[in-house]
């Protein structure tokens, strides 16, 4: 029996941030996971860019409105569905993920979530639980389930490797020389095949 684990950014959606930071013109904002390895310092580095520029949950979540999936997504992900349960881990926040979960009809995400002010303001951040992507595989493997997973940035690698089978989408260079012993596929129909095969 087996099991799809998937990220979010950069497989499914684009970087969330990325978006922010295009829609606010704060270059700062655009750093990702795929930049800074420690997730702590990148969403503390984050709260403070908020604060600073007064930027209220309100205004992110309305950016993450407009977004879209990536093309071809959502296709992808049905397809997945059809074959293979499928779960997004994703060190997104339930406060930025269901515009974006609802266009992909509502799939299975663990993810984390923000601690907000009486202001609207974000102060802080909740993780379900430290390194939780890798401890959600494990999880599955110890009920039985065979598990493939697909990440493209930092906070994947430990997923990958707790993976029966871990596959980058389109991760940065940098990553991928730093982390050789993964497969790597570009395209949709490759990261099916590969998360399929048995």
């Amino acid at each position: 029996m087996l099991v799809v684990c998937l990220d979010l950014e950069g497989v499914l959606v684009p970087e969330i941030w990325i978006q922010v930071s295009l829609k606010t013109g704060i270059k700062e904002l655009a750093l990702t996971t795929r930049d800074v390895p420690d997730y702590d310092v990148l969403m503390r580095r984050r709260i403070e860019i908020l604060r600073r520029n007064r930027i209220p949950l309100k205004e992110v979540q309305r950016v993450i409105a407009s977004m879209k999936p990536l093309p071809q997504a959502a296709a992808f992900l049905n397809q997945l569905r059809a074959r293979h349960q499928v779960i997004i881990l994703s060190d997104t926040f339930d406060e930025f993920a269901m515009p974006l979960m609802k266009q992909l009809l509502f799939p299975t995400i663990f993810c984390n979530s923000l601690q907000v002010d009486r202001s609207g303001y974000v102060v802080g951040y909740r993780l379900r639980q430290p390194d939780g992507k890798k401890k959600a595989v494990r999880a599955l493997q110890s009920i039985g389930f065979r598990v493939h997973a697909a990440g493209d940035s930092y906070n994947d690698v430990s997923m990958l490797k707790a993976a029966d089978r871990g596959i980058f989408f389109n991760p940065p260079d940098k990553i991928l020389k730093q982390h050789p012993q993964f497969k790597v596929t570009r395209k949709y129909g490759e990261l099916f095949k590969s998360l399929t095969s048995l």
